[in-house]
């Protein structure tokens, strides 16, 4: 099922790779812990890792398309657990659809919302 989710995700992202696109300094993300029930907004500059509740986010990249600031985010993104060693994800995310390459975790859910603008 895994390779299956790879492939497809791959195939979406060739139209990405096809078009020119442009790196933000940083991004937004919103993140659901699904025990409580809160939402939360963060925001990240490139490279910076943040902790909400027992996750540790280090968002890597944003990017979006060129000449479309408020076009798609593409977020290259790495999420630990609780001070793993081995991370729960670490893939892009695409804010138009989340479902594509989501987090898979018992508590919390992330993903993308938009790429900052400066």
């Amino acid at each position: 099922m895994k390779w299956l989710v790879t492939a497809l995700a791959l195939c979406l992202a060739l139209p990405l790779a096809a078009q020119q696109s442009t790196t933000a300094p940083g991004g937004t993300l919103r993140v659901l812990d699904k025990i409580t029930g809160r939402t939360q907004d963060i925001e990240f500059r490139n490279g910076q890792t943040q902790m909400v509740g027992l996750l540790a986010v280090t968002m890597t990249e944003c990017r979006f398309p060129s000449g479309n600031r408020t076009g798609d985010a593409y977020t290259l993104l790495t999420v630990v657990y609780n001070n793993s060693t081995d991370p729960v994800f670490r893939g892009w995310m695409i804010a138009s659809a989340p479902a594509l390459n989501a987090l898979d975790h018992p508590r919390y859910d992330v993903w993308a919302l938009r790429c900052s603008s400066e």
